[in-house]
């Protein structure tokens, strides 16, 4: 359990300060391991005190998102959409990075939440002031899907706590499926990446974001539209 000095532990509750304590103990022990009664003892108080400021342990965890997504702040425009876009994307991804659980908490809510909806209001906002389509836009945002917020869904767990292949397994695997197994062992993978051994670190994201906008602005460029691709 994560310890608060005692005059934090003795100021009057807020609900700031209820979703500060919740996001610091999710950051602690994991948002498996919170719960009320438990943020309750985190801040020294009953937890009937919690729900004068939360309803419940869902609006708690909507506002948990909308406290990390405020740490990314406001856009800053440019000239160009392309690298106002792309550095609002990396930042979004420093944000959510500094939060392990935020990604899965923010894909079970049935709801985007003010913030979720201000942060994609904003991305929105960069593409159409520099001059992109309302069509365009539309389907960027569609390709983008949770890159915009600077994390996707792997299709294989090849996360940082993944168990290292069995070489047994690994031989036999290129022995049925030898393209597969070319790529699973490629040099490519650094077990030094910014965010751990495995696919999804800071360059290969980044890497496919590049590959994404630089599509987006060859289509701007060449006046692309829906309808006239239609059929």
């Amino acid at each position: 359990m994560t310890r608060q000095p005692e005059t934090a532990r003795r100021a009057p509750l807020s609900r700031d300060r209820v979703l500060r304590a919740a996001v610091a103990l999710a950051d602690a022990v994991g948002i498996d391991a919170l719960s009320m009664r438990r943020l309750a003892q985190e801040l020294g108080v009953v937890p009937m005190a919690l729900y004068k400021h939360v309803a419940n342990k869902e609006q708690l965890l909507d506002g948990m998102v909308d406290f990390v997504l405020d740490e990314i702040g406001p856009p800053t425009p440019g000239p160009d959409w392309q690298p106002a876009v792309r550095a609002r994307i990396l930042t979004a991804r420093s944000a959510l990075l500094g939060h392990p659980w935020a990604a899965r908490v923010i894909q079970s809510r049935t709801a985007p939440t003010p913030a979720l909806l201000g942060y994609t209001d904003s991305l929105i906002g960069l593409f159409r002031t520099g001059g992109c389509s309302v069509d365009l836009t539309h389907h960027a945002m569609h390709a983008l899907g949770s890159r915009m917020l600077g994390f996707t869904q792997e299709l294989f767990d090849d996360s940082p706590g993944a168990a290292p292949p069995d070489p047994a397994v690994l031989r036999a695997l290129a022995a049925n499926f030898p393209h597969v197994a070319e790529l699973a062992t490629a040099g490519a993978h650094d077990e030094k990446s910014v965010v751990g051994p495995g696919c999804d670190d800071q360059s290969e994201f980044e890497f496919a974001l590049d590959l994404l906008l630089d599509g987006l602005a060859r289509l701007h460029r060449s006046g692309w539209s829906s309808t006239a691709t239609a059929g």
